[in-house]
């Protein structure tokens, strides 16, 4: 991202392969470092692997999708698979 050194808020979400909201990891704040141009860190981010309803979630295929939030209210989401041994 082009914000360095300014505070970001991602959102990310966890759904089956069908569609259904699994957990959610609701706006945690990402800080740009401006030495690291286009760099950012958010976590680590701890899962104890349950849902948002307090059950295990199975072994599988999931889709997750990061949303990021710039200070100035433009959003940016990526999705990539994640899988569940």
């Amino acid at each position: 991202h082009n914000y360095g050194g300014q505070d970001m808020d991602v959102q990310v979400q966890v759904f089956t392969v069908s569609g259904r909201l699994v957990k959610s990891f609701n706006y945690l704040t990402a800080t740009g470092n401006p030495a690291e141009a286009g760099r950012f860190r958010v976590g680590p981010i701890t899962w104890d692997g349950l849902d948002d309803f307090g059950d295990r979630i199975g072994r599988g295929t999931y889709i997750y999708r990061v949303k990021i939030r710039t200070p100035n209210g433009i959003t940016k989401e990526a999705f990539q698979k994640l899988v569940k041994l």
